[in-house]
């Protein structure tokens, strides 16, 4: 077998596709990702199986749909009995290592909302026999991540690796409320950092106001980004002499809500120069309407996890201060890119980026994520960059999803894939007819009656959205409609498209079904 490669993924969180120079953006500055495109591989239709970040991080993790490896939605964390492409890589040889955001865990400590209710009149079964698996993921190994019980770091609280990760420092949450591995380290940095974070303690600025941001008093070098470039620089100085290959997953809280960027970031770009997405104010969906008349009535509090409506300039405010944070990634990528070729290490270091999920960022009108495909949520950033490779500078417009990243990554590293994994490797595989992209809610907001459960399958025409107990679907002619501003479900025009793509939906959904455990005997 020739020489394996290192691995550098880097993994940013909430990032749209089209918030970097490289995908068509001309005013964010992202020179350190835009490279890694010019010289390597770019994929134009890159989908995540799921867009929330605790399944579609599992999904990369094992290379398998959420409705398989159980991590459904936020709060479930990834079973331990399911096999990861780490765990591959370190059996075959490779040192591996996580700094920054892991989010395969929870890491709230919240109650969650779902939970087993007796009904009166029925026996209740014993607490052990009240879900259908009975390793259901509710013991401490799976409370790891939890902030406040975060005392020391991740590393001293377990014994053996992290889900194939034999080094990890993790970051959890966002902006500068980043905790974990990395706020133990910020308090021996600042013995007040508790006095820095927060819009209690945010610095004053004449930016216009927008929910959940803030002038942070973090100054830039105790800032997450920063602590996870150093660490992994730190990190990949200590491989330099390595006999054995290494994988190493830099993965960054932001751009994620809440908006922070620290010091210079924050005022980097100018709201006023900012372009609003051409589908904002349209849509007339359920959902849609309901946070609008939310918004409308002040009604909405717009401080949680829930998409909210904004008005123009809230819009404009908010998409400049993410491109600050972009631009902060952007530059500790470069920081660590740098000290890649410092070291020797270029010739043979494949660096791949993507991201967990988009945001609407002004889409319809609309901040944040959940439950509404459309594409800026969807539709994420895949880049390649392989110094060995002979076709770089290449745009790829197959169709992809989040579950191809592990099959190409162990088929680069020459390492076999475990039965039951789901994608294809990228290099050398025919695309699919479509992706499917799974999402199953756990809570219901505005614009929803009940928790949700959305099935949405791409193709390289379209997109079609089917929901469990609702009256309305989707279907988007995305090359008519690149905007998704007329929904064509109900149109009479379309039915036999609708039957057409039901039928290739369903053929996919078969396709994909589970092929794990291998059998014991033929019996």
């Amino acid at each position: 077998m020739t020489q394996q490669p290192n691995f550098l993924f880097i993994i940013t969180d909430q990032h749209r596709a089209d918030h970097l120079g490289c995908y068509g953006n001309s005013i964010v500055n992202t020179p350190n990702i835009d490279s890694l495109a010019a010289s390597g591989r770019r994929w134009d239709r890159f989908y995540v199986a799921n867009p929330i970040c605790m399944p579609n991080r599992a999904s990369i993790m094992t290379g398998r749909l959420c409705s398989v490896h159980g991590a459904r939605h936020n709060g479930i964390p990834l079973s331990k009995d399911h096999t990861t492409f780490v765990e591959l890589l370190r059996d075959a040889g490779y040192k591996t290592g996580l700094i920054g955001k892991s989010h395969l865990q929870s890491f709230t400590g919240l109650p969650a909302t779902n939970q087993y209710e007796p009904i009166a009149g029925q026996h209740t079964p014993s607490p052990h026999l009240r879900d259908a698996y009975k390793n259901n993921r509710h013991t401490k190994d799976y409370d790891l991540e939890v902030a406040p019980k975060w005392d020391k770091p991740l590393a001293a609280r377990i014994d053996g690796d992290f889900y194939g990760f034999e080094h990890v420092e993790i970051a959890a949450d966002h902006g500068d409320a980043a905790c974990g591995d990395y706020l133990l380290w910020a308090q021996s940095q600042h013995k007040d950092f508790a006095s820095l974070v927060g819009p209690e303690n945010a610095l004053p600025h004449n930016r216009p106001p927008a929910p959940q941001a803030w002038r942070t008093a973090v100054p830039e070098e105790l800032y997450s980004t920063s602590w996870i470039a150093d660490r992994s620089a730190e990190w990949l100085s200590e491989r330099a002499n390595d006999d054995e290959p290494f994988f190493l997953q830099m993965s960054f809280p932001d751009p994620h809500h809440p908006f922070t960027p620290p010091g210079k970031y924050w005022d980097m770009y100018n709201p006023d120069d900012i372009s609003l997405p051409a589908s904002f104010g349209a849509g007339d969906s359920p959902p849609i309407k309901a946070m609008r008349e939310a918004f409308a009535k002040n009604a909405d509090p717009r401080n949680s996890q829930n998409p909210f409506a904004v008005n123009e300039s809230e819009a404009r405010s908010i998409i400049a201060l993410t491109y600050g944070m972009i631009t902060m990634i952007d530059d500790a990528i470069g920081r660590v890119l740098q000290q890649i070729k410092q070291l020797g290490l270029a010739d043979n270091t494949i660096v791949v980026f993507t991201t967990d999920h988009g945001d609407y960022m002004g889409d319809h009108g609309l901040m944040l994520k959940l439950l509404l495909h459309y594409q800026g949520l969807v539709r994420v950033p895949f880049i390649w960059h392989d110094p060995m490779a002979t076709d770089n500078n290449k745009l790829d417009s197959s169709l992809a999803s989040s579950i191809d990243i592990s099959s190409t990554i162990l088929a680069r590293a020459g390492v076999q894939p475990y039965n039951g994994i789901q994608g294809r490797d990228l290099l050398n595989s025919v695309a699919p007819p479509a992706v499917i992209i799974e999402e199953d809610s756990q809570r219901s907001m505005i614009g929803f009656e009940r928790p949700q459960r959305i099935r949405t399958m791409v193709t390289e025409n379209f997109r079609m959205s089917l929901r469990e107990g609702e009256d309305w679907h989707e279907l988007f002619d995305l090359n008519n409609d690149p905007h998704e501003l007329q929904n064509r479900y109900n149109d009479t025009s379309m039915a036999e498209t609708r039957h057409q793509l039901t039928e290739i939906m369903l053929r996919r959904m078969i396709e994909l079904q589970d092929r794990a455990p291998l059998p014991a005997y033929r019996a």
